[in-house]
C-alpha cells in the first residue's frame, strides 16, 4: 500500500511563534509535469469530442421527425433494453470510480479487479446495443430507410464505437498494471481512461433522454 506524503510548510506569526501546516502531496497521477500536461491535454480532447457529439445531437433533433413513412422511435425502441443499457453503463461508471479510489490507496490488485469489472460491464452494454441494431435492421429499419434512422444510427453508433475503444484501452492499461504496478505513468493512464469513461456516461444520459425517452413518448 502506498501512503500520501506531506509537505510541511512553516509559517511565522510574530516573534518565536511557529505554526506548522501540512499540505498533502499531489495525487500520484499529477506528480510529474509530463503527467499533469497530458491530463490537461486530455481535457482539451474531451472538449473537442463534446463538440462532435453536440453536432450529432443537433442533427438528430432536426431529423428525428423525418421518418419518410418508415418506422418511428416509438415503434422501434424497446424500453427494457435501453433501460438495461443505462443501468449497466452507470454502474460501470461507479466501478471505474472505485478503481481510481483504490489506485490512490495503492491497491494494485483491487484497481485491476475494478477495471476488469468495468470493462465487462462495457462489453455487456455493447452487446445489448449490437443486438438492438441487428434486431432493427432485420425489421427493415436501416440507415438508408429514412433521415431519422440515419441520424439515429450515426449518433448512437458513434457513442458505441467510443465505448468499444474505451474497453480496448482499459484492457491495455490492465495489462500494464500487471506488469509495472502503480506508478505515476500507469496511474495517469488509469485516471485518464476513467475521465473518458465518465464522459461517455454523461453523453449516454443525454442519449437516453433525447433519443430514447423522447422517442417512445
Amino acid at each position: 500500500m502506498t501512503t500520501l506524503a506531506h509537505n510541511n510548510v512553516e509559517h511565522h506569526h510574530g516573534a518565536g511563534d511557529h505554526v506548522h501546516v501540512d499540505y498533502p502531496e499531489r495525487p500520484i497521477e499529477y506528480q510529474t509535469q509530463d503527467g499533469a500536461l497530458k491530463i490537461l491535454g486530455f481535457w482539451v480532447f474531451l472538449a473537442t469530442d463534446l463538440i462532435l457529439f453536440a453536432c450529432l445531437f443537433a442533427t438528430f433533433i432536426v431529423l428525428r421527425t423525418h421518418t419518410d413513412g418508415g418506422p418511428t422511435g416509438k415503434e422501434l425502441f424497446d424500453v427494457p433494453i435501453f433501460t438495461a443499457e443505462t443501468l449497466i453503463l452507470l454502474t460501470s461508471s461507479f466501478t471505474g470510480g472505485l478503481a481510481t479510489f483504490e489506485m490512490h490507496r495503492g491497491h494494485r490488485n483491487r484497481v485491476i479487479g475494478w477495471l476488469i469489472v468495468t470493462a465487462l460491464l462495457g462489453l455487456a452494454f455493447v452487446g445489448l446495443e449490437v443486438n438492438e441494431f441487428v434486431h432493427m435492421a432485420l425489421e427493415g429499419a436501416t440507415m438508408q430507410r429514412s433521415a431519422f434512422l440515419s441520424a439515429f444510427f450515426t449518433l448512437v453508433g458513434t457513442h458505441g464505437c467510443h465505448v468499444s475503444l474505451g474497453i480496448l484501452w482499459m484492457t491495455g492499461i490492465i495489462i500494464q498494471l500487471f506488469q509495472r504496478g502503480i506508478t505515476p505513468i500507469t496511474a495517469r493512464k488509469v485516471y485518464i481512461v476513467n475521465m473518458y469513461w465518465h464522459f461517455l456516461d454523461v453523453v449516454w444520459v443525454f442519449l437516453f433522454t433525447i433519443v430514447y425517452l423522447m422517442g417512445v413518448m
